[in-house]
């Protein structure tokens, strides 16, 4: 079966975010790319734009200053509205490339001239009549500047105040802008000359610096990426190498280790990866050692039991006789009786012990045979006297098929899971077997309180004890540990769990396509 590839988790907004290093650290190089971008953009936009406009009002206050102080003596002392009109058009006719509207108001009366939609704010600003101002307003047609300015008449003649005399509207006349060049009329008259001029061509230029804008931060966007792959790729290269160490620890080669390159955080860290390497080779090399070790003493020993024990049990076997005739005492027989069953049973445990360091050292071997399924869950009931259906219910397929087992090693597995299911469970056993073209199932059921939840894992583990109080036990500990490895022998596979309405299960499954050459 193919697994579907993992993926990461959805953002509120439907995305996936990204799971691997790698990706993020390229999208945070990028986001911060773009951020960056972003700002210097905005700054520099705000800086140019406000730049343009302030250039273009100073222009048009210098321009129309010098248009007033031209053609304002030509007024008379007290003009009339045709007078002021004239003004206005002379005004209109000097505004050259800027096309400006002009009108001319006379102690805030009302506008004579072609400026229309000349703002209250403006003139209210302007009856002191001694300080221009500006006003910068969106309009239907588009942006606008408002202009103010003073009218001297008369005698025509100005004073340098020494300041600018630009003003924005409502910031107060005592706070002059930069624009202008820096003349008030010498003689106030009452008049204010109001021009309106259209910002149409700096809107254009501004709209160009937009553009410009993100026609520049988009590609530095797109080149970011590449700066960012490859600082990625200098920093996942340590973890990588790491990743790479580590699966090849895991997978046996203990004596991996890395070259520290540099004195960052990542350096300390390999070398700290070393140092750990290190630890572990040495504690494998001497866990290993200690194993074999005790391998090799419980197989010595074993081995060395084997002969003695022998010879103790042909003697017990006949005074056994005699025990059992009554021709001993009664004291010797039970002593006699006593050493006998102990002789058997510690007979029982040298013959685990060995074929445990026979699984140990690889020296087990099967012995493959044609059975019959029903004849092999038989014997072993017949063997060890177990009866049908009161301590045992055996539950076998239609037809009695045929499999290809090791019968000798298939018989320990039952006789191991059936002995313990009857000792630390309750009668009867059911012995369920199911044969597929793949594999043989035998389930292995008792009816007892089942296998606590801390002991569950550690039931195939070699001389464990539910109980640690208890010193002795009837078996040598090794009846579980060697039935798993005659399974495993058969490239099987052998597991422990509880029913759900109480008592314990063993599962033996073997694969039917198993040959002997797959020993190997």
């Amino acid at each position: 079966m193919r697994l579907a590839p993992r993926r990461g988790p959805r953002s509120p907004g439907g995305l996936r975010t990204p799971r691997g290093l790698r990706p993020r650290l390229v999208v945070a190089f990028v986001l911060v790319a773009a951020f960056s971008a972003l700002i210097t953009a905005a700054l520099t936009f705000r800086q140019a734009r406000d730049a343009i406009l302030d250039r273009t009002q100073n222009s048009a206050v210098h321009d129309l200053r010098l248009q007033v102080d031209s053609l304002a003596p030509n007024l008379p002392a007290d003009p009339t509205d045709t007078d002021l009109r004239t003004f206005a058009r002379q005004l209109d006719r000097a505004s050259g490339s800027r096309g400006w509207h002009t009108a001319v108001s006379r102690d805030g009366g009302p506008l004579i001239g072609t400026a229309a939609d000349v703002s209250g704010a403006l003139r209210d600003a302007t009856k002191s009549g001694d300080a221009t101002f500006y006003e910068r307003v969106e309009h239907a047609d588009g942006p606008r500047l408002l202009i103010g300015m003073p009218v001297g008449y008369g005698d025509g003649s100005t004073r340098d105040t020494g300041k600018g005399d630009a003003g924005k509207v409502g910031e107060g006349k005592g706070n002059r802008g930069k624009g202008g060049i820096g003349k008030e009329p010498e003689k106030p008259s009452g008049l204010v000359a109001y021009a309106v001029l259209s910002l149409d061509g700096e809107r254009a230029d501004i709209s160009a610096l937009i553009t410009a804008a993100w026609a520049g931060a988009v590609p530095a966007l797109a080149l970011a990426v590449v700066p960012a792959l490859f600082a990625a790729r200098r920093v996942l290269r340590p973890v990588r190498q790491l990743r790479t160490a580590a699966e090849k620890i895991t997978s046996g080669a203990r004596d991996t280790r890395l070259d520290v390159v540099g004195k960052d955080e990542l350096a300390a860290l390999t070398g700290t990866f070393n140092t750990m390497a290190a630890a572990l080779e040495r504690d494998d090399a001497e866990l290993r050692r200690m194993e074999a070790n005790a391998r090799r003493f419980a197989a010595d020993v074993s081995h060395e039991l084997r002969t003695p024990l022998a010879a103790m049990a042909a003697v017990t076997d006949a005074l056994d006789e005699d025990a059992r005739s009554g021709t001993l005492p009664p004291d010797t027989a039970d002593a006699v009786l006593l050493i006998s069953d102990e002789t058997r049973k510690l007979t029982g445990m040298v013959e685990d012990l060995m074929e445990i360091s026979r699984f140990d050292a690889g020296a087990a071997v099967l012995h493959l045979d044609d059975m019959s399924l029903r004849t092999v869950v038989q014997k072993t009931l017949h063997l060890r006297g177990w009866r049908e259906p009161d301590e045992v219910v055996t539950e076998l397929p239609e037809g009695d098929p045929r499999i290809r087992v090791d019968a000798r090693r298939i018989d320990v597995v039952l006789a191991n899971l059936i002995g313990n299911a009857l000792r630390h469970g309750a009668a009867p056993v059911t012995v369920r077997a199911t044969v597929t073209s793949e594999a043989l199932v035998i389930d292995v059921a008792d009816n007892g309180p089942g296998i606590p939840d801390d002991v569950l894992p550690h039931v195939f583990d070699r001389f464990y004890k539910a109980d640690a109080a208890r010193v002795r036990s009837e078996g040598s500990g090794l009846g579980l540990a060697i039935a798993r490895e005659n399974v495993r022998l058969h490239h099987g596979t052998l597991v422990a769990a509880n029913l759900p309405g109480g008592g314990a299960v063993f599962t033996l499954t073997v694969p039917r396509t198993f040959r002997q050459e797959d020993q190997s």
